[in-house]
């Protein structure tokens, strides 16, 4: 038998929100979770590997979920700290779960911030690692 341990307060808080919510509120809440999970998943670039100076050539599918936009364009744009794209990032997603904005909207507006950044950057002429 497997044993799983006890839930603390906010796990069964969550679990309770969970399961008042419908199908699409479920699949959000989902969403925005692996968003925010994936924030603190920062993947270290070896230091003998350069961090390109242009932003690499990852084509936008057909269908794209808002997290799954959200992890291309942080690939597409290695060179970007992804910390200072947060506030309007996670503005932007919370206007898609939360507040019902179309996803393809979303996503236009998530490229236009992350090649406003880069081009923020290249002014600067300062690449480094994030």
């Amino acid at each position: 038998m497997v044993t799983f341990p006890a839930l603390d307060a906010q796990q069964r808080r969550l679990l309770g929100l969970l399961a008042r919510l419908d199908e699409a509120g479920r699949r959000s809440l989902m969403d925005y979770a692996e968003f925010l999970a994936s924030r603190g998943a920062q993947v270290e670039t070896p230091a003998e590997e350069p961090v390109p100076q242009q932003p690499l050539e990852i084509p936008r599918p057909a269908k794209e979920s808002v997290v799954g936009a959200m992890k291309r364009l942080r690939q597409t744009y290695p060179m970007l700290n992804p910390d200072r794209l947060l506030d309007e990032a996670a503005g932007l997603m919370s206007a898609h779960m939360l507040g019902g904005r179309p996803a393809p909207e979303v996503i236009d507006e998530l490229e236009a911030l992350f090649e406003r950044h880069f081009r923020e950057l290249q002014a600067k002429g300062s690449f480094s690692n994030p």
